[in-house]
């Protein structure tokens, strides 16, 4: 199947097939979503549907399986959720926290990911190099440029003019 070929089928059947899943599954919604990753599979195999008696059947069967598949996951999750009950709630992040997420943002993204490397995911000076793909001296460089430019946007104003 050519791809104007493709684009006709698709033109030709996809009002048509959205109608029918619709009519299977009761949701509008999910009934598009399905069909349209329906057809980005047949795109796949497309020479496969080009020689198949009823290629819209094909289409419209994908999209049903993956509505089943979809409704299956939902289920295992809302039987997860009422087997674990409601999760414990998350604290809203300190001051702290969010100021020096917004120092981080400040500084070049090479410092930041090295800083973020060493000093909050515990890896060594080796390990982050290893990690990004850069000399150990390159990321010894980049820790210090970064710290210092951290300490420079942490510094409180007000607690530096008292100093």
């Amino acid at each position: 199947m050519t791809p104007e070929e493709f684009d006709a089928f698709y033109s030709a059947s996809v009002r048509r097939l959205v109608a029918q899943v619709y009519s299977m599954t009761g949701d509008f919604a999910e009934a598009q979503d399905a069909v349209q990753e329906a057809f980005v599979r047949a795109w796949d195999h497309r020479r496969r549907l080009s020689t198949a008696e009823h290629p819209e059947a094909w289409v419209r069967t994908v999209a049903y399986r993956l509505t089943v598949s979809r409704w299956r996951k939902a289920r295992s999750s809302a039987a997860a959720w009422r087997r674990h009950g409601e999760p414990d709630p998350v604290p809203a992040p300190d001051v702290t926290n969010l100021a020096l997420i917004a120092a981080l943002r400040q500084i070049p993204e090479a410092q930041r990911r090295a800083i973020v490397l060493h000093h909050l995911c515990d890896l060594s000076v080796e390990q982050v190099a290893h990690e990004i793909g850069a000399p150990v001296g390159t990321v010894k460089a980049r820790l210090s440029r970064g710290r210092a430019a951290l300490a420079h946007l942490m510094t409180d104003p007000a607690e530096a003019s008292h100093a």
